[in-house]
């Protein structure tokens, strides 16, 4: 029983100091950050001069559009077409 006793304060001792350690001292910074829809992505969607969907395809559309392209040019040279 005492045995017992013993173990369950020095259990209770070891988890209260590790608690305590765990505890920072320094101060909180806090930032500012614009919140709302749009805010997270990092650039503008709203507001802009060329619309942002123009962009976004006219980009996939010329990555997608380049190997036609080059096999075109690559055929051309060839004499094939």
């Amino acid at each position: 029983m005492f045995r017992q006793s013993l173990v369950k304060l020095s259990t209770r001792r070891a988890f209260s100091s590790t608690s305590r350690q765990a505890f920072s001292s320094t101060t909180r910074q806090a930032a500012h950050f614009k919140e709302g829809v749009y805010s997270n992505i990092p650039f503008k969607v709203h507001n802009r001069k060329i619309p942002f969907g123009i962009v976004f395809f006219g980009f996939l559309g010329v990555g997608f559009a380049v190997p036609f392209i080059a096999s075109f040019v690559q055929l051309k040279k060839s004499g094939n077409i």
